[in-house]
Formats: C-alpha cells, sequence, structure tokens
C-alpha cells in the first residue's frame, strides 16, 4: 500500500512539482518523497492516536473532489506539515511550497480515496484493510480482525444509517486498537446522566 501511495504522489506530482517552473528539477524526487512521507506519516500517526474517525472522514470528504478535502481537519494538517517540511528542508519559498501542498496532498488523496471506493479490477489493490493494516502493523489487524473494513466505508461513505456507523465505527476502533470500549461508557453515562 505505502508504494502505491508513493505512485499515486508521483502521477500528482507530475503537474505541480515536476513542469512547475519554480521547482528546481534536482529537488523533484525530494518534494515528492517527502509529500509522500507526510501523507503517510500523518495516516499512520492519526491511527496510531486513535483517530480511525477522521481517517474515514476523509474518505467521505474526498468524492472525487479535492477542494471538499481542504476543510478537513486532518488533510489542513498534512497540508501544513509539507509545506513547512518544504521551507525548511528544500528552501523553497513559503509561497511556492504552500501552492505545492495545497495541490499535492489533496490530490494524492482524492485518488486513494477513489480508488480505495472504487469495485474497478484496476483498483482492486486499493481497499481500506490494507491501507489501516500497512498503517498498523498488518498480521489480524490488516484484514481488521474480522470486520468487513470495505464495508465499513462503503456505508460510511454512501451515508449509511448513523446508528450503524457508530456501531460499525465502535467496533472497528476496539478491534484495531483493542482498547476499551469508552465511547460505550461515555454513551451510557450521557444517557443516566452520570458524571463523566
Amino acid at each position: 500500500m505505502l508504494d502505491q501511495i508513493l505512485e499515486l504522489v508521483k502521477q500528482q506530482g507530475q503537474q505541480s512539482v515536476v513542469e512547475n517552473q519554480s521547482v528546481p528539477n534536482n529537488l523533484n524526487n525530494q518534494v515528492m518523497a517527502e509529500a509522500a512521507s507526510t501523507i503517510t506519516g500523518g495516516l499512520q500517526n492519526i491511527l496510531s492516536g486513535g483517530g480511525l474517525q477522521g481517517i474515514l472522514s476523509i474518505f467521505g470528504q474526498g468524492q472525487g473532489k479535492s477542494s471538499n478535502l481542504l476543510s478537513n481537519p486532518v488533510v489542513a494538517m498534512m497540508v501544513g506539515h509539507l509545506a513547512n517540511n518544504l521551507v525548511k528542508k528544500m528552501n523553497l519559498s513559503p509561497a511556492l511550497a504552500s501552492g505545492i501542498s495545497n495541490n499535492l496532498i489533496p490530490g494524492v488523496l482524492n485518488s486513494l480515496v477513489s480508488r480505495t471506493v472504487s469495485n474497478a479490477p484496476q483498483d482492486s489493490g486499493f481497499n481500506i484493510g490494507s491501507l489501516i493494516g500497512a498503517f498498523t502493523g498488518g498480521g489480524q489487524q490488516s484484514t481488521g480482525g474480522g470486520i468487513d473494513l470495505q464495508g465499513l466505508l462503503n456505508q460510511f461513505t454512501q451515508g449509511g444509517q448513523q446508528q450503524q456507523q457508530s456501531s460499525g465505527l465502535e467496533s472497528l476502533i476496539n478491534t484495531i486498537t483493542q482498547k476499551p470500549r469508552i465511547i460505550s461508557i461515555l454513551n451510557l453515562s450521557k444517557e443516566a446522566d452520570l458524571p463523566i
């Protein structure tokens, strides 16, 4: 999955990096490697911090429009991180770094979303289970531990019922993180008007 993300960065970076006269040619590969690192590192950090719902929200917001993704706080964080690194590590101007980041990160994530929710045979290597497995250490967790991650993603991106989403997300979060059902405890305390 990580190689597939790098390939998406190369595809998206053709116009915003390689063909961009303001980016020195000797930095093209470094800029794209930094973008791939930002995306994979960002997704991994969010998952390890229990932010699976933030990851799924990217997939729900994408749906063919990179501009929708810019309003997502997870994506905005990645854009800012990449821009900062391009300025510090490669000495690009802040305006150039910002322009590259604002085009590259949402573009790559939009392609990732489109291919992950696609049923096309050429996109079969892209699925949410493989993505999460790649960032959580693989093994049994890469298949979701018995949870149909792709089905959950489809439910999440196609609207689904709110109650089903909540139950599915709770189950998914508990399986991946193997943490207690804090969400259920919080919901019970709200229903019973108990202080948390």
